[in-house]
């Protein structure tokens, strides 16, 4: 039989490490936690079981992984974890990565479902949530009245700003039926329903710390949306730093404490007061220095020229009065001349510009005109009549009255049309003669 070669112990551990890992992997596991083990070193060591089966667990930096508050002996968890072999001692384990409660993953899916039907809505958006306002009067409080909330809200409002009145509506902040009763706490104080307070000006909502169960009545949409829909400034101060809740992201404001949140709301009177001293430093310190300036002025002058004889500090400031004043009663007085000329003129401009002014002109002008037309028109009156008259002897020189005055004479038929052929005029026809002095109607005998 041929001699096989043989495999070490490390070889057989590393090939089953290398199977375990790749084809199983990095899984979700859920079990019992039990023998659990916190090293100094921060890692932590458990072994995680059920009914029929038992496997080791290791969480390295155990603090800094999410969900390491809820591993404790007894405890029911699901883990996402990385399976591999230990090869000093070839036992299998599993390296945790993450852990949450079991059925967490339910819980989970519905916040991020939740939260990213209101994110759809607009009720997360920044341009929708209301400032807190800077000094506020009366503070509303929604949480429990028996848990360590209520108390520490108190003690840090008495310590900052212990003018501010507090209203509590206490409710459940856990359990069935918590979110209805936060919901309708909030409703009364956005509507100001109660006779018991005045009109709040912020108000805070939260609870302490707790695991995703019991934090989950303020991932309720019901919750939600009576924050969305309050009408005054709300404050989420739900658990401790590192939870988050569907009421932070629909709040005006998230605090990661209700300490915190109390801190939030008020004003802290101690920084109050010492802004008031260096505000009040800041405004005497220049007015202080102004003075001891004008003192020291004040005391150089006592030591000078003033001290020995005032006279002399005064004569030249006289001297310059009397000059400045003489000059000013010039300027004055040669200003005042500039202004009535320039007043003058403008008289005459307006009395040259005025309506009766300018009437007058134009009336004086029209009578000028006239006088002109008049006189154009009789000379040209007189040219045409001395014109007319030269026609007239013309016309009497060179017409038919000149012959008519020496004997001659003009005959016309009964139409009046001149006679200058005897045929024209048949025998029987009516002739007229005109004369040199009247005319003469006769018959014709024959032509």
């Amino acid at each position: 039989m041929p001699e096989t070669k043989s495999l070490t112990v490390t070889q057989v551990v590393r090939r089953i490490k290398n199977v375990v890992e790749i084809e199983v992997g990095e899984v979700w596991i859920e079990g019992e936690v039990s023998n659990l083990k916190k090293q100094g070193s921060g890692h932590w060591y458990f072994t995680l079981k059920d009914d029929q089966a038992q496997i080791q667990c290791a969480m390295f930096g155990a603090r800094k992984r999410s969900g390491h508050e809820c591993l404790v002996d007894g405890a029911k968890v699901r883990v996402f974890a990385e399976v591999t072999v230990y090869e000093a001692r070839g036992s299998l384990q599993i390296i945790i990565l993450r852990a949450e409660p079991a059925g967490q993953g339910d819980l989970q899916a519905q916040f991020e479902a939740l939260k990213k039907k209101l994110h759809a809505e607009g009720l997360f958006d920044a341009s929708r949530k209301q400032a807190i306002p800077l000094f506020p009067r009366q503070i509303g409080i929604v949480t429990s009245e028996t848990g360590a909330v209520i108390q520490d809200i108190q003690q840090v409002i008495a310590r900052r700003a212990p003018w501010v009145r507090l209203y509590l509506i206490p409710v459940r902040v856990q359990g069935k039926g918590a979110e209805q009763e936060i919901a309708r706490a909030i409703q009364a104080f956005s509507e100001n329903s109660s006779p018991n307070w005045p009109k709040c000006d912020v108000l805070i909502v939260g609870r302490g710390g707790g695991s995703l169960e019991d934090l989950w009545c303020f991932n309720e949409e019901i919750v939600a949306r009576a924050i969305a829909r309050c009408r005054i400034p709300v404050i989420s101060a739900v658990g401790h730093e590192i939870d988050f809740t569907i009421a932070d992201f629909v709040a005006d404001l998230r605090a990661p404490t209700p300490s915190a949140a109390a801190e939030l709301a008020v004003p802290d009177r101690t920084e109050l007061h010492q802004r008031l001293l260096t505000l009040g430093r800041r405004i005497k310190q220049p007015i202080v220095h102004r003075m001891e300036q004008a003192q020291y002025r004040i005391d150089s002058i006592k030591r000078g020229v003033l001290n020995r004889r005032g006279d002399r500090l005064l004569r030249e400031p006289i001297m310059r009065v009397d000059r400045l004043r003489d000059e000013l009663q010039r300027s004055i007085h040669k200003a005042m001349e500039q202004r009535q000329q320039i007043l003058e003129r403008l008289r005459a401009t307006h009395r040259s510009l005025h309506p009766r002014q300018w009437l007058a002109r134009q009336q004086d002008e029209l009578t000028t005109l006239t006088r002109r037309l008049e006189a154009a028109l009789q000379q040209r009156l007189l040219s045409h009549e001395k014109q007319l008259k030269h026609l007239q002897s013309i016309l009497r020189a060179l017409g038919p009255e000149s012959s008519l005055q020496r004997g001659y004479s003009i005959t016309f038929d009964e139409k009046g049309h001149i006679l200058r052929d005897a045929k024209d005029a048949p025998a029987g026809s009516p002739i007229i003669t005109r004369l040199a002095k009247g005319e003469i109607t006769s018959t014709v005998r024959s032509s």
